[in-house]
């Protein structure tokens, strides 16, 4: 790409970002805990930003289409992140809006910005003074305005092609709605029984823990590579993807993890390594299909506990779990497995 005829401009140029304001959030507690209705956007740069589905509060709402800078934040401090609908966000968050902005031109807009990452750590924050002083090179128009229209072009030329089939298609809009099997399967189709999940499982054991500060953050793409899965509730429980260096407490992959003071419950489909206060669940039945039906039991369980009744592994052996049955009474792990095959979009898992 030829940038000789870009010009620099200052993130708070008029022509640029006119308008930047803070976000309102200074304290997400009371929102985490109820609702389902707005996400909450914080200090992270995966899953773009969001940390959970809270309640709204108009007061605390953000409007969306605009490009959002990560200010603080160990790990994320310096990043951007393009939020096409309404959000609320952590005060560490700066949006900055344009009219010209879409989600193709901010796709753009974020890389060149990540370039700009490096400046910025837990200790130099990325406030409005620094993003007053920060510039980007950007292709411009004949008037010499940042050209909107180019970089749109270019994003839906260039770089979506050549993002990975799955990346590519939710751009497109074109997702893969397909299931496995063209089976229809109700629920209703066996009759369910109550369970133990201790008699169904092998002994539960708890992970070994590692901290932030222990691990080296990676890209996607790093061969040598291993998921961090922490008790964080968005993205299967992965807090983010490091740098495999033969930690003594890998785990294997085709399991259960349970955050146990969060009650956050995700299958596990590759080797991982965990945070602190991680429960792991094995058992001979366990696939990726079987895996997703009894995770999604076992959510409807989470309410039960929070910080103040954790969720312990006594407590996971002793809770009660209604199941469908083959002729003989015992669960009927092939039923389940069917059924999620034969749901919508299960060609993705």
């Amino acid at each position: 790409m030829d940038t000789s005829k870009w010009k620099w401009f200052k993130l708070n140029d008029s022509r640029l970002f006119p308008n930047i304001e803070k976000c309102k959030c200074s304290n997400a507690t009371e929102l985490l805990n109820e609702g389902k209705d707005i996400p909450y956007i914080g200090a992270k740069k995966r899953e773009n930003g969001i940390m959970a589905y809270v309640q709204y509060d108009s007061s605390l709402t953000t409007k969306g289409n605009c490009i959002v800078f990560i200010g603080d934040g160990q790990g994320s401090v310096g990043y951007s992140l393009y939020q096409p609908k309404d959000f609320i966000g952590s005060t560490t968050l700066i949006a900055g809006y344009n009219r010209s902005l879409n989600k193709y031109n901010a796709l753009f807009i974020v890389s060149v910005l990540d370039l700009e990452r490096y400046r910025y750590s837990f200790g130099r924050k990325f406030n409005k003074k620094a993003i007053s002083n920060t510039s980007i090179k950007l292709p411009v128009d004949f008037e010499g305005n940042p050209d909107w229209n180019y970089m749109e072009y270019y994003t839906k030329k260039i770089i979506i092609p050549k993002l990975p089939t799955r990346a590519r298609s939710v751009w497109e809009n074109k997702p893969n709605t397909a299931p496995v099997t063209q089976q229809t399967i109700k629920l209703s189709d066996r009759v369910w029984r109550w369970f133990e999940l201790g008699s169904l499982i092998e002994e539960p054991t708890k992970g070994v823990a590692y901290s932030d500060y222990e691990l080296n953050e990676c890209g996607a793409k790093d061969s040598n590579r291993i998921n961090y899965i922490t008790r964080t509730n968005t993205n299967n429980g992965c807090k983010s993807i490091v740098l495999n260096e033969n930690y003594s407490g890998i785990e294997k992959e085709n399991a259960i993890t349970i955050g146990d003071t969060t009650a956050t419950i995700y299958y596990q489909p590759l080797p991982f390594i965990c945070g602190d206060h991680m429960v792991i669940i094995r058992a001979p039945w366990l696939n990726i299909y079987t895996g997703t039906f009894i995770t999604c039991i076992l959510k409807k369980e989470a309410y039960r506990y929070n910080y103040g009744r954790a969720f312990i592994i006594e407590k996971i052996k002793k809770t009660l779990i209604k199941l469908p049955v083959d002729v003989s009474g015992n669960p009927d792990w092939q039923f389940m497995e069917d059924y999620i095959k034969s749901l919508p979009y299960s060609a993705n898992i």
